[in-house]
């Protein structure tokens, strides 16, 4: 294969160009990152997302971040009073609050508010669980919120008491013990009390679907109450995977996350449906549309991904962008037999590939390897799996990263 050859599958990096191979129809845009922290990719989703909104009539984004926090930056968004270092601190997980990308989104976004109607604000959701990398959330808190909305609204039904759910549950660092996250005897998740408490919350889910009819007058809060019903059964269920101490307790895990990501996404596209569609932003390897692989010292984890999860509720609905990397400084570079080391001959900085021209290119030529990554931060492209993509976005270079997704010493 030539560099021309190639080039006729890319073009530079626009918004448009990326937006022109979304197809019609899409109601969920997925657009991967191949690893956190690397600026260059906040600052590409930003130029699609504000694109999307200003041609395509997206009015909502939704990131890989805590699903409560990001109800922080949503009010924000719509107007609320605070310090945006504030708001970028609490209203993110992961510490992702602290790159200069998610900032520039949420300042955008606001001003973009100020003079929006009603009906076209931008709204900012998470679509992750409250999940760290040290473990879980405490349950409670979503628990006792969504007691205290059923409570209100029905006086005459018999719902479990109050002071029980607050006895099971306890203390919050019961529940958010970091040394759980590798020792599941340190976990609370299938204790008694859990179990109780995982029934009761089934019970008061039970009660707001049921009367869910009753509260479509006020979507606001209705919206809230589900958002605690999902968080609290997610975290429930996390936690008793966390406490599981058999040979698929990672897998169970990883499991538990992307169905708490798919479900928090199914909500968000219900709640949108008549505003547009909404972008997606998370790690390539949430978002794909095959199964999960991520090689762990001797043990190979395997789950559906969330995208796999989205793709199979919305069918033609779900669109997948993936995005890919050459060098990384200071000196990770792509082997020139792989898809990266391939696609770093293009002159572009940043470039769209439609990944059907691409496909095809590599089939007449064959040898292209996929990418073995330097370190634990990133995955490279399967090159078999081009089929199953929409986009493809590769940037040339990227600075190393700071802190946890920068490698080495970093």
């Amino acid at each position: 294969m030539t560099a021309a050859s190639l080039g006729d599958a890319a073009r530079p990096f626009t918004a448009a160009a990326l937006a022109d191979l979304v197809p019609a129809g899409t109601r969920l845009l997925a657009l991967g990152e191949p690893t956190h922290g690397a600026e260059e990719f906040l600052d590409l989703r930003n130029e699609l997302f504000r694109h999307l909104v200003t041609a395509h009539g997206y009015r909502s984004i939704a990131v890989e971040s805590d699903c409560l926090a990001a109800r922080t930056v949503d009010a924000y968004l719509d107007g609320a009073d605070g310090e945006l270092d504030t708001v970028l601190r609490e209203g993110f997980g992961h510490g992702f609050g602290a790159y200069a990308g998610n900032r520039e989104l949420v300042r955008w976004a606001r001003e973009f508010n100020a003079s929006a109607g009603a009906d076209e604000r931008i709204r900012f959701y998470g679509a992750d669980g409250p999940l760290e990398y040290t473990g879980a959330a405490a349950p409670g808190p979503a628990l006792l919120r969504l007691h205290d909305f059923l409570t209100t609204r029905l006086p005459g039904q018999p719902l479990p008491a109050r002071e029980e759910l607050l006895y099971l549950h306890g203390p919050d660092d019961r529940w958010t013990e970091p040394a759980a996250a590798l020792d599941p005897a340190r976990s609370i998740g299938r204790t008694e009390d859990a179990v109780r408490l995982r029934l009761l919350a089934d019970e008061l889910n039970l009660l707001l679907a049921a009367h869910r009819p009753q509260f479509q007058h006020e979507q606001d809060a209705l919206w809230q109450a589900e958002l605690d019903a999902r968080t609290a059964t997610g975290l429930l269920r996390y936690h008793a995977a966390t406490a599981g101490d058999g040979p698929d307790r990672l897998n169970s895990l990883m499991r538990q996350r992307g169905l708490m990501i798919a479900d928090n996404v199914e909500a968000i596209l219900h709640r949108e449906a008549r505003r547009g569609p909404t972008l997606l932003f998370a790690h390539n390897r949430h978002l794909q549309r095959t199964a999960a692989r991520i090689p762990l010292g001797e043990q190979l984890l395997q789950w559906w991904s969330a995208g796999s999860l989205l793709e199979s509720r919305l069918g033609d609905g779900y669109a997948f962008l993936a995005t890919a990397f050459g060098h990384r400084a200071p000196d990770d570079h792509p082997a020139p037999d792989t898809l990266e080391g391939l696609l770093a001959t293009l002159p572009f900085p940043r470039s769209v590939l439609d990944p059907r021209q691409l496909d095809a290119f590599i089939g007449e030529s064959g040898g292209v390897k996929a990418r073995v990554p330097a370190d634990h931060t990133y995955f490279g492209l399967d090159p078999a799996e081009l089929g199953r993509l929409d986009g493809v976005v590769f940037v040339r270079e990227i600075a190393r990263q700071q802190g946890l997704f920068g490698g080495g010493d970093a």
